[in-house]
Formats: structure tokens, sequence, C-alpha cells
């Protein structure tokens, strides 16, 4: 009985959890009309194979999470370009566009966390393909 009261506490705990950080997420369209308004970009940070696999959104500038966590050799230049324009980042899942926020938020950006592309796909947004990298 108690193994029992512990799996359905920790299932109860997992999807609050979950609940919790898809709540966390801005909706697809909001983050289209900040975007088409000029007041955000979007930002893809998934890997350059797979945005050639699945495609991307639009308007998407496409700047990897591992060159946010390394040289920055793309970033750089693009944060200082962008200086105090809202930052709206996604991913495959929104877990590596959560450590995106995370991190561009702890260096004074404004940045909200769009989620996953299929997000972007299933409120019937814009996508393009791009070419393998």
């Amino acid at each position: 009985m108690k193994t029992l009261l512990l799996l359905a506490t920790a299932a109860l705990v997992l999807f609050a959890a979950t609940r919790l950080l898809a709540d966390d997420f801005m909706d697809p369209t909001e983050a289209a009309r900040r975007v088409e308004q000029g007041s955000a970009i979007l930002i893809d940070v998934r890997e350059p194979a797979e945005w050639a696999d699945t495609g991307v959104a639009t308007p998407a500038v496409l700047l990897p999470l591992s060159d946010l966590r390394g040289d920055r050799t793309q970033w750089k230049s693009f944060l200082a370009k962008h200086a105090g324009k809202e930052l709206i980042v996604y991913c495959r899942s929104g877990t590596r566009s959560g450590i995106a926020t995370k991190l561009l938020t702890a260096e004074g950006h404004t940045v909200a966390n769009a989620g996953a592309f299929k997000h972007w796909q299933d409120a019937g947004l814009p996508v393009r393909q791009v070419e393998a990298r």
C-alpha cells in the first residue's frame, strides 16, 4: 500500500511539474504577433541538422544553443545588434529554449520561452525549409 501511495504521489508531482513548465511557454500566436509587430525576435535554438530535418518557423533567426553556451561566434554580434529587443526562443521540446531563457535572462535580456517547434506548427503558423549546413 505504501508503494502504491508513493507511486501515485510521484505521478502527481511529475504531472504538476509538467503542467507548470508547459504553462511557462508563450503562446505561439502571441509570439508571432510580437515578431510581426517588430517588438520581438524569434530564435530557434536547435542545432543545424534539426533545422534541416524539420524546417523552422518562417521568421526565426537560427542560433544554436551550443553556440550560446560555447564561443558565441554567432550569438555575440546578434545580441549586440538587438540589445533591448525581446527575444523569444524555441527548440524541439522546450527544454533547450528554457536553458537559453535562463542564460539570457541572467545576462539582462528580456526573453520568453515559446516552447517547442511543434507548438508553432500546430498553431498553423508559417514554416520554411533550410538546407543542411
